[in-house]
């Protein structure tokens, strides 16, 4: 979880970064920019506020042989140790994206590398590297007065309404390659903001596992619960997870398997399927985790609890009561019909 309020810009070097396979040019900064405490409030809200509304999936510089051998680690790492240096990095920074500004595709565009103060990562309040690019040109229009007319003047410009990339290295865990978050407005070209430049790998912590393992439940009860049971059972599989999740503070998946499978024939299934799909999911030898809060939220909201019949009539599931679907909702077949039918028990109907 992080924290992004009380943030303060405290250095902040600007670069342009041309497409060098176009023949165009690197411009570096000779010194930082100045910030009044108008344009300090733009452009924090400007970096920051893609990653206020974003879902938390973290990333950590990755090398195939040792982190050591990452350029923008050493980057990191050297900022972090002496803030006062940032200008210098930051050349090399924008000297590193440059040499991966090869695609026709990539734009041209302004870099800007800022030392961050005040960040809230996990409630421990640390300091950390903004890395911010904008790329797209928007047109405005200025005006001119003179003696007799109103002149218009159309100009080009960045707006400050929208990141096109970002990412924010959280000066915490650096033994594993610290925590990032980053942003991609265009996705046109993300290997190259993500594979090239920055060198990341997904960082594998509570809020990874539990969003990996609850999507493998969900692709579990669609391909094994379903067809060995039925609709409802599908969806109550995954009620009776989501509140697994929700209710505890670590997964054990013993323990999540007693609770969560009725039918005990389907537990050596679930984990032939984890054999066979974990690697997909990066769960094949997790057995237990920390579970992440803000993932079980994030996930509840993309898991459907609802039965959609042929007749033209839905039976929504309350994720909050899975018991309630167990003790109220009966499954039955009608032999005059020739049809299935659910029998849903109620006292009264709630008014919203």
């Amino acid at each position: 979880m992080i924290n992004l309020f009380n943030t303060r810009i405290e250095q902040l070097a600007l670069h342009r970064i041309g497409n060098k396979n176009k023949g165009e040019l690197l411009y570096t900064s000779n010194s930082t920019a100045p910030l009044d405490d108008e344009l300090h409030a733009l452009m924090k809200e400007y970096f920051l506020k893609p990653f206020r509304s974003k879902e938390e999936a973290y990333y950590s510089f990755f090398h195939e042989q040792d982190l050591e051998f990452h350029e923008l680690f050493a980057f990191a790492k050297a900022i972090f140790k002496k803030p006062a240096a940032l200008l210098d990095i930051s050349k090399q920074i924008a000297k590193h994206l440059y040499e991966q500004s090869v695609h026709p595709h990539i734009r041209s565009g302004e870099l800007y590398v800022c030392y961050l103060e005040n960040v809230m990562v996990d409630n421990n309040k640390t300091n950390a590297i903004g890395i911010f690019k904008s790329e797209l040109k928007q047109d405005f229009l200025q005006f001119e007065e003179n003696h007799e007319d109103l002149k218009m003047v159309l100009q080009q410009g960045v707006s400050l309404n929208k990141l096109d990339k970002g990412a924010i290295i959280f000066n915490v865990e650096e033994e594993h390659g610290f925590k990032i978050l980053s942003v991609d407005s265009n996705r046109y070209d993300a290997k190259y903001w993500l594979e090239d430049f920055l060198g990341v790998d997904v960082f594998e912590d509570e809020n990874f596992f539990t969003k990996k393992y609850l999507k493998f439940c969900q692709d579990f009860a669609k391909d094994v619960v379903l067809p060995a049971e039925d609709k409802k059972e599908e969806v109550m599989f995954m009620n009776r997870s989501v509140n697994y999740f929700a209710k505890n503070d670590a997964f054990e998946e013993t323990a999540f398997l007693n609770e969560t499978l009725d039918n005990p024939d389907l537990i050596p299934e679930f984990k032939n399927y984890k054999v066979e799909k974990g690697p997909k999911y990066s769960i094949e030898d997790v057995s237990e985790f920390p579970i992440s809060n803000s993932a079980v939220t994030a996930a509840r909201r993309g898991i459907k609890n609802v039965i959609t019949l042929d007749t033209h009539v839905q039976i929504k599931m309350d994720f909050t009561n899975p018991e309630s679907a167990e003790k109220f909702i009966e499954k039955g077949w009608d032999e005059e019909r020739q049809m299935y039918y659910y029998l849903v028990y109620f006292n009264r109907e709630e008014k919203k």
